[in-house]
C-alpha cells in the first residue's frame, strides 16, 4: 500500500505534525528521512525491513558504497543517511570543543567522534599556532595510507597558507589496531625531518584506533 493510501492519522508526517516526533517510531522517523519508497514498498515498509535486518546503528556506520548495496537504497538515500550520520557526530564533537591542545588526548577527543566509525583512513594535519591553540586542520589523504603517496608539499602547503608554527599529523586504523605500521613510521619521520627544514615543528603523530590511540610523542 502506497503511504497516500493511507487513512491520514497514521502517515509518518501527519503523525508528526500532530504529535511530535517523540511519538514516532524508528521506522516512521526513518521513513521520513528517506521520503519515497519503491514500487514493491512504501516507505514505512522499507524503512521497518532496514531496521529489522541492519539496525539503526549499523546503517548509520556503513560506507556510501555499501549503503547503495542494499536493496531500496540509491544514491540520494544513502547521502541522506550519511548526512544525518556526519551531522551527529559533529554535533556530539560540540559537546566537548578542545580548542588547545595540551597533550596527546586533546587530539584523540578532537578527531575520535568522526574517525571512530570510518572504513578507510583518513590522514589529517591539525595546525596549531605558537600557544598550542587550533588554527585549523586538513585532510590531505583517504585511503591505504602508503609513504610513497603521502608527499611533504601536500601536507605543509595548508600549514604554510595558515601560517601554522606546528602541527600535529593524525589518522586513523579502520581494525581499530593503533599500533603503527612501518609506512606509518617512515610517514612521521620523513615530515618531521621536512619540518625542521621549513621551521615548521611537527609535534606528535597520533593514530586511532577504536577507543585507544597511539601517539609517536609517547613513544619516542
Amino acid at each position: 500500500m502506497k503511504i497516500k493510501d493511507l487513512p491520514k492519522q497514521n502517515r509518518p508526517r501527519e503523525r508528526f505534525l500532530k504529535l511530535g516526533p517523540e511519538a514516532l517510531s524508528d521506522a516512521e522517523l526513518f521513513a521520513i528521512l528517506l521520503r519515497t519508497g519503491t514500487i514493491q514498498e512504501n516507505v514505512t515498509e522499507m524503512s521497518n525491513r532496514l531496521i529489522a535486518e541492519y539496525g539503526l546503528d549499523k546503517l548509520f556506520e556503513c560506507s556510501l558504497k555499501e549503503l547503495q548495496e542494499i536493496k531500496g537504497i540509491g544514491p540520494s538515500k544513502a547521502m541522506q543517511i550519511l548526512t544525518i550520520a556526519e551531522i551527529q557526530k559533529r554535533i556530539n564533537q560540540s559537546k566537548k570543543p578542545v580548542k588547545k591542545i595540551t597533550c596527546a588526548e586533546d587530539v584523540f577527543n578532537h578527531f575520535h567522534e568522526r574517525l571512530k566509525d570510518k572504513k578507510q583512513e583518513h590522514f589529517y594535519i591539525l595546525m596549531l599556532n605558537t600557544q598550542n591553540y587550533i588554527i585549523g586542520e586538513q585532510l590531505i589523504s583517504k585511503g591505504i595510507l602508503d609513504a610513497s603517496i603521502i608527499h611533504p608539499r601536500e601536507v605543509f602547503k595548508p600549514a604554510i597558507k595558515n601560517s601554522a608554527s606546528k602541527i600535529i599529523l593524525v589518522h586513523n586504523h579502520p581494525s581499530g589496531d593503533c599500533f603503527p605500521s612501518g609506512d606509518d613510521l617512515e610517514i612521521t619521520k620523513r615530515l618531521m625531518k621536512t619540518g625542521e627544514e621549513l621551521g615548521i615543528k611537527v609535534v606528535d603523530h597520533i593514530i586511532i584506533g577504536g577507543s585507544k590511540f597511539w601517539n609517536w610523542k609517547g613513544e619516542n
